[in-house]
């Protein structure tokens, strides 16, 4: 569905992704990880157009995308949850949510909303609050609904579960889930290696620029000099390995 290929970005002089080529197959939950400043925000970013690739190529269902503008990448079927969310606070959650189900052109948004409402059960009493008065975990459950609203193919999720309580966790990894029942690939960028583990199928290890690691759950689990290296020795002891 979604292909890297030998993928080169440059901010200026810097050198920020070096050859990265992952793939994201119908159905898959990919999980991108890495340190801080590996380039993981930058590969998704130069998936949906935000940042040009200095070489490369991405493709989509087959068909070249770089080089397109954000919106049109996102009209053939791609949606990125960014990690600041960036809903909009003066808006109800409904609205937030209305907005992208309107915004795509397809048909039935209203069904829309409601299908995007259901992967979280919790803002459905809060469908008609402001979302500058949601919780950390609320606004983020959101965000992620809104991106569903519009009816990605892919949905990309950069850190959705940062800073927030075991609950919320636990909430956004069920809508994480609910959401491949329902034919939705995800490309997930994720420091917290246990969610990581219980959702993923297969596993990118991003460290400065390139990637050092793809395989299965299994092949990741198995791979600790790769894991410790690169992820740090601290996050290796808390996922058992």
């Amino acid at each position: 569905m979604l292909l890297l290929n030998d993928i080169h970005v440059h901010y200026g002089s810097a050198h920020v992704l070096r050859g990265v080529g992952l793939e994201v197959r119908p159905g898959q939950i990919a999980c991108l990880i890495g340190r801080n400043g590996a380039g993981k925000s930058t590969t998704l970013k130069a998936i949906m157009g935000i940042v040009p690739l200095s070489s490369g190529s991405i493709s989509f269902d087959g068909e070249r995308i770089d080089g397109r503008t954000p919106h049109l990448i996102a009209a053939r079927g791609l949606a990125w949850v960014p990690e600041d969310r960036r809903v909009f606070s003066s808006l109800s959650v409904e609205e937030n949510i209305r907005v992208a189900a309107q915004a795509t052109h397809r048909s039935d948004p209203g069904r829309r909303i409601k299908e995007a409402l259901e992967f979280f059960p919790d803002l459905r009493p809060k469908a008609k609050s402001l979302a500058k008065n949601l919780s950390g975990g609320q606004q983020q459950m959101l965000a992620i609904a809104r991106a569903l609203a519009s009816g990605p193919q892919l949905l990309m999720l950069d850190e959705p579960t940062e800073g927030l309580a075991p609950s919320m966790v636990n909430a956004i990894r069920g809508g994480i889930l609910e959401s491949r029942t329902r034919g939705v690939s995800i490309l997930l960028v994720e420091q917290n290696l246990r969610l990581a583990l219980s959702v993923g199928d297969v596993f990118f290890v991003l460290s400065r620029g390139s990637v050092v690691f793809r395989g299965t759950r299994n092949e990741f689990e198995q791979t600790s000099e790769i894991i410790g290296e690169h992820l740090g020795i601290g996050q290796v002891k808390r996922i058992g390995v």
